[in-house]
């Protein structure tokens, strides 16, 4: 699979650690934060991952509310799916890796009365 260079993926990397790539600026950080992602600077910049061994569920819970909360914001993500609770998409998640959620229609006018 490629990657999107626009996209914020979340994954299970391979020595099982839960790890957000892609272009995280400061309110993506803060929502990230706000899940429980932690930041470590690394060599080659700054790695964004959940806390070591605190339970699979534990892991899952965290990235999937961390996913909620960046697409609410209007952030492509692509979630591993298992990383949802149960090891799938939530059932009325949009598409994995689609990208922002189009804006609702604007309300229809509503005629004054006097």
């Amino acid at each position: 699979m490629t990657k999107d260079p626009a996209t914020i993926s979340i994954t299970r990397g391979r020595g099982g650690q839960v790890e957000a790539e892609g272009p995280i600026d400061a309110l993506a950080w803060a929502l990230l934060d706000r899940a429980g992602f932690i930041r470590q600077p690394t060599l080659s910049g700054t790695w964004h991952r959940l806390p070591f061994d605190m339970g699979e569920a534990w892991e899952n819970e965290h990235a999937s509310y961390a996913a909620e909360m960046l697409r609410a914001a209007r952030y492509a993500i692509r979630l591993d799916p298992a990383l949802t609770p149960g090891g799938r998409p939530a059932p009325n998640s949009p598409r994995q890796g689609a990208g922002p959620i189009p804006a609702p229609a604007a309300p229809a006018a509503v005629p004054r009365t006097r």
